[in-house]
């Protein structure tokens, strides 16, 4: 529309320059016209030459604060398909898109991937066993810190704060919070989580249980495995015991050595894209049947470690049902000893929490 030069004939440098100032044109309020022009010109000179400066100097002064309304009516013209079009307006791949309309209305979809451009509140958890949420959100709003009780029992939501080394408290969503309150561990159980890294999960769990009793943490890499070491020393957490293990290779001597287990399997992401917005980007459709491949394989493994009586938690941070709803019921049609006893899906659109499937299990005595 604005220029007579094809988008793969420009330099990636100046392509990103332009999308930068034509954001800060027409999505940024405080950031004036020339500011945005200006500075944009002066990167063009540094990273392309006088021709790319001009070039970008003419581009952004044809930029006005109503793009969108423009992109959508030329989009009007243009015999997009639906997908497409959702595609465009949400900034996501239309593989990602196409995906999400198999499983849910257009409207769902659309108020979803809008969602996930909105940068969310930092949410906290309260480390119960140092202190309360009372304690800590008076706390912050001596410190002058703008904030807001959350909707589970130790969470807070900030605004912007900068202090996330304290003993006290720890960052984490209240969908990832909600899983370990499903799993509902006692002070006293053996729990297994199968798949720990970074610890955010796993020290939520000693906490429930008043660190007392044993949280046996895995992880299949050394370096990740240490970062779930580091969060509990820093929150003063003494029954984590973390483990190099890879949970998908069967170890007879586990079967049934833990009262719970949570499963929360690696998968394709789409629920958090909101916080990490590479995802958009860096996943590709062709991961989603490899991952779903890994996550039967840890159900399959790691049920043989719950006891009879024990309660299993399936958990992702995605929103597609090959992930989520169909493993689960995969799994209950080859394993009677099972019953769902809860399930549970949360959407940033809805819920304000990451996207997140829960699905409580029991072992059946």
């Amino acid at each position: 529309m604005y220029s007579s030069i094809r988008i793969k004939k420009i330099s990636p440098w100046i392509l990103n320059i332009l999308r930068i100032g034509i954001y800060q044109i027409a999505f940024l309020d405080k950031v004036p016209v020339s500011a945005a022009v200006n500075e944009s010109v002066n990167l063009a000179k540094q990273y392309g030459h006088e021709a790319s400066a001009r070039f970008v100097n003419a581009i952004l002064r044809k930029i006005e604060k109503n793009e969108m309304e423009k992109l959508l009516a030329y989009i009007s013209t243009k015999p997009f398909t639906e997908s497409e079009m959702i595609s465009i307006i949400t900034s996501h791949p239309v593989w990602m898109v196409e995906m999400l309309l198999k499983q849910y209305d257009k409207k769902f979809v659309a108020e979803l991937l809008n969602a996930n451009n909105i940068t969310p509140e930092i949410t906290i958890r309260v480390n119960a066993i140092k202190s309360s949420a009372d304690q800590i959100f008076k706390l912050l709003q001596l410190k002058g810190i703008d904030c807001k009780k959350g909707n589970l029992p130790n969470s807070i939501k900030v605004k912007k704060m900068s202090d996330f080394g304290s003993q006290l408290f720890t960052v984490q969503d209240e969908a990832a919070q909600f899983a370990c309150l499903k799993l509902a561990p006692n002070p006293g159980e053996n729990v297994l989580d199968a798949c720990s890294a970074p610890g955010g999960k796993t020290t939520y769990l000693a906490e429930l249980m008043n660190n007392v009793g044993k949280v046996v943490a895995w992880d299949l890499h050394p370096h990740r495995v240490k970062l779930v070491e580091e969060a509990a020393k820093r929150l003063d957490i003494t029954i984590i015991e973390p483990e190099v293990h890879d949970a998908g290779v069967y170890c007879k001597e586990l079967d049934e050595k833990f009262d719970k287990i949570l499963l929360d399997v690696p998968c394709s992401g789409l629920g958090v894209i909101r916080k990490k917005p590479d995802i958009k980007w860096t996943r590709q459709e062709s991961d989603i049947a490899e991952l779903v491949g890994i996550q039967e394989k840890l159900l399959e493994v790691c049920f043989h470690y719950l006891k009879p009586g024990g309660r299993m938690v399936y958990s992702t941070c995605t929103v597609l049902k090959q992930e989520n709803e169909e493993q689960i019921e995969k799994f209950l049609k080859k394993h009677s000893e099972f019953r769902l006893l809860e399930k549970i899906n949360l959407y940033p659109h809805q819920d304000e929490t990451d996207g997140f499937f829960i699905a409580v299990l029991e072992r059946e005595t």
